[in-house]
């Protein structure tokens, strides 16, 4: 997963949870970078992947540790610039001849806190320090503290507990602090990832123009005169890697959109109509509803659900292939924080928040080999992308929509008539937003049906019905969210109108849990 006609930045992942953060901020400067785990990044990886900068990420680990992570050596001999971030200043002043020691309650910082400035100046600081007070809010989380920089290194900055937090070897271009600049909580971090990739010399050309011309070629260069299925779901993802295989190979595609029978409502028909009318796609609507509600029957673990759904994708898709003529290729909508959550930075079995049904690549059995033309995109991105190829804008704005549909909005059992429920329930959610001018302002909204049933009054009678959870957040890639504040007034209203016109539910829930400690979806 590279992209060689740029200036590459490399980002060592050791194991920060806001590692893919770090990556976002240098996509907004027009850097293209990549995160990879430490222990993949080898002599001859650096020497093949030629980075212009590298950044150190941070991690939980203690350098003081036998055995801690550590990037090779002749990352400090590449003659590029290298900022260390958190565990990654750690790691650096370690390796270069200062010394770490491990936290005390008088050194330990976690949350914000405040640097002041040196006397001395560095470039890698221009713009902070300006507003009167002279000082900069950070976000720390550091037990283990810098006693001892490096040879070479002098201090640009200071803490409460970290009389090193900002430092650097101007004349190698080593830079290293102890706090993340990637986090909002640090508002004027962004500044610093600007001055560090100008002092790298980036000239900040990757904009999703280049990307759709080089994708294109690249597509061209890989498929040639053989053909392409895709997997269309009509969400964004797989609808921009649908145009944009159309834009480069033509009527070698043809796209294959599954119904499941885990779809919104009407969601089926109003994809059909747009590719097939409005984009002249070579289109296969397969109603598959029947198979995989079969196989689903009765199951309730979330995991158990995904790889069903996963695995009868690729039965489906094997099954279609065999019926396209020279077909070689799959199409998918993969993005790149698919591939960050489904790899672990320590290079064995990572710990699964949840499996992605596609990623991993498809078993040898299918005979196709996959074509990720997002691969390598954020969610903003793929959005950005799907303007430059004139997507509508209604319709890049669409909210997410997971790949296993509403199995994993419905937890528990799935059946037929708590599909139909969710289906109506969520619709009117959807319409309440919509009607409220809300719908722009939110990453991604839906309604859940919940495995349980509460007693209310309805008239004079009493019911035992459904209950739906209703959970809305704000997000800029899905990696870290935070709920929507709608008003009391909203969801009265919005409560009131799903019980009133979805039968089958009488009561409803609002779920205001952030990401993390919770994922956006409920399962």
């Amino acid at each position: 997963m590279t992209s060689t006609s740029h200036d590459r930045l490399l980002i060592i992942d050791f194991g920060s949870q806001v590692t893919q953060l770090i990556a976002r901020r240098l996509r907004e400067l027009n850097v293209y970078c990549e995160i990879h785990p430490y222990q993949n990044v080898t002599d001859a990886f650096l020497a093949d992947f030629a980075p212009k900068a590298i950044i150190f990420s941070g991690g939980p680990d203690s350098v003081m540790r036998s055995g801690s992570p550590r990037p090779p050596q002749s990352a400090y001999t590449l003659g590029v610039p290298i900022l260390g971030i958190c565990y990654g200043q750690q790691v650096m002043m370690h390796d270069l001849g200062g010394r770490v020691e491990a936290g005390e309650h008088a050194t330990a910082e976690f949350g914000r806190a405040y640097v002041t400035p040196s006397d001395a100046h560095v470039d890698l600081l221009a713009g902070w320090f300006l507003d009167g007070s002279g000082k900069e809010q950070v976000w720390m989380s550091h037990g283990d503290h810098v006693a001892e920089i490096a040879p070479g290194f002098e201090v640009y900055g200071t803490s409460p507990g970290a009389p090193f937090a900002i430092t650097a070897d101007t004349s190698r271009h080593f830079y290293a602090v102890q706090f993340h600049p990637e986090v909002h909580h640090t508002p004027n971090g962004a500044t610093l990832y600007e001055n560090f990739v100008k002092l790298a010399g980036f000239i900040g050309d990757w904009t999703m123009g280049a990307y759709r011309e080089e994708m294109i070629a690249k597509i061209r260069e890989q498929v040639g005169d053989r053909k392409v299925i895709c997997a269309l779901s009509g969400g964004v993802d797989s609808s921009v890697t649908g145009i944009l295989l159309h834009e480069a190979i033509g009527d070698q595609l043809t796209c294959v959109f599954v119904d499941h029978g885990l779809l919104r409502l009407n969601e089926a028909e109003q994809v059909v109509a747009m590719f097939r009318d409005n984009y002249n796609l070579n289109l296969i609507h397969a109603d598959e509803s029947d198979l995989f509600l079969g196989e689903l029957e009765g199951v309730s673990d979330p995991e158990t659900k995904r790889k069903i759904i996963g695995r009868l994708f690729i039965d489906v898709f094997q099954k279609y292939a065999d019926t396209i003529e020279g077909a070689e290729f799959l199409a998918q909508g993969t993005l790149y924080p698919d591939v960050i959550e489904s790899v672990s930075f320590s290079g064995g079995p990572s710990v699964t928040i949840k499996s992605h049904h596609n990623v991993g690549g498809l078993p040898e059995k299918m005979g196709l080999k996959l074509v990720e033309p997002l691969r390598e995109l954020f969610k903003d991105e793929v959005r950005a992308l799907g303007h430059e190829l004139g997507l509508p804008a209604s319709f890049i704005g669409r909210h997410p929509f997971p790949g296993p549909g509403l199995a994993i909005r419905c937890p528990g059992e799935i059946t037929r008539d708590k599909l139909e429920i969710l289906r109506k329930a969520d619709a009117v959610y959807i319409d309440q937003i919509r009607k409220h001018g809300l719908y722009d302002e939110i990453w991604q909204a839906f309604a859940a049906i919940l495995p349980m049933r509460t007693v209310g009054v309805m008239g004079d009678g009493r019911t035992y019905d459904y209950a739906l959870a209703l959970r809305a957040v704000t997000s800029v890639d899905g990696m870290t969210a935070d709920y929507y504040p709608f008003s009391h007034d909203f969801l009265s209203e919005t409560s009131t109108r799903i019980i009133n016109e979805v039968k089958g539910v009488n009561r409803v829930f609002y779920d205001c849990t952030s990401k993390p400690p919770g994922t956006i979806e409920l399962e």
